[in-house]
């Protein structure tokens, strides 16, 4: 079987922009994605991160780092203000090698399901 590697979106939204809420609310949608396509740190190609501009406190890549996913490359961006975007939310993007034949399963947790609930089912048991 070969591998490839394969991009897997998540979302979330924080309920206050403090330290402690982006961290948790990123660190929640890492470990669902993780989960949900049974990866391993080294599986990892690297993870990017946007926060809406009313993310201030701190860097989603923080969450990341407290994982334990150290040689993982990280980047951290602004998303640009767009009218009536969701508001208080991270987006992640996780490169990943994975067989060619698998599912990717993207992970969209608490507002940020109503970006993409299409995608938000969870893989079979």
């Amino acid at each position: 079987m070969s591998e490839r590697i394969r991009a897997i979106r998540g979302a979330i939204t924080v309920p206050i922009d403090t330290a402690d809420e982006v961290t948790s609310a990123t660190r929640l949608v890492l470990e669902d994605m993780i989960a949900r396509n049974a990866l391993s740190p080294d599986d990892m190609v690297s993870l990017i991160f946007t926060a809406t501009g009313d993310i201030t406190s701190q860097f989603p890549a923080v969450a990341a780092r407290e994982m334990g996913l150290t040689a993982v490359p990280l980047l951290c961006a602004t998303e640009i203000p767009v009218p009536g975007s969701l508001p208080l939310c991270v987006r992640v993007m996780l490169h990943a090698y994975m067989p060619a034949d698998r599912q990717v399963w993207h992970s969209y947790l608490r507002d940020a399901v109503r970006l993409r609930d299409d995608l938000a089912e969870a893989p079979p048991a």
